[in-house]
């Protein structure tokens, strides 16, 4: 069964190095589109979490982004907040990026790191955080979850 291109699920416990560089796995990697070069964009998330992206989703972001008002103080924050810590990153013979300082604090990424996929993007968390942030999903009304499932689920 072939995976659509730029699409990612699954969960990998992988290793920080000591230069801050993270493997990529192999089944992410095997369904990278040659249009993004091998390439990535990575950005902090939403959670305290690393976000990285295909470079050819990123760009549908950026256009996206550039649609916003820079006259909104809300526009200007929420994309200052999502560019600034913003980098483009090439992985290289060993499958492996580079992650920034600031990113790597933000998400307070130790050692071990969790990779997920989230369909159009990859998500890096510390498993503790991911624990905690899981812990209050849980914490959900299911009336709300069982909406959203019929939103989608067909």
């Amino acid at each position: 069964m072939t995976l659509n291109q730029n699409t990612f699920t699954g969960e990998f416990s992988y290793s920080l190095d000591t230069k801050g560089r993270l493997n990529i796995p192999a089944k992410f990697r095997n369904v990278l589109s040659k249009k993004n070069k091998n390439s990535f964009v990575i950005t902090k998330g939403m959670d305290p979490c690393i976000w990285i992206y295909p470079l050819v989703v990123w760009q549908n972001i950026e256009d996206e982004l550039k649609k916003l008002s820079s006259l909104s103080r809300v526009n200007r924050s929420f994309v200052r907040s999502t560019v600034r810590y913003t980098s483009t990153v090439k992985y290289d013979k060993q499958g492996r990026i580079a992650i920034t300082q600031n990113l790597i604090d933000y998400a307070k990424l130790k050692k071990e790191v969790l990779i997920i996929g989230m369909v159009n993007k990859i998500e890096i968390w510390n498993p503790k955080l991911l624990s905690n942030a899981e812990k209050e999903f849980h914490e959900i009304k299911s009336s709300e979850l069982d909406e959203l499932a019929n939103q989608i689920i067909l």
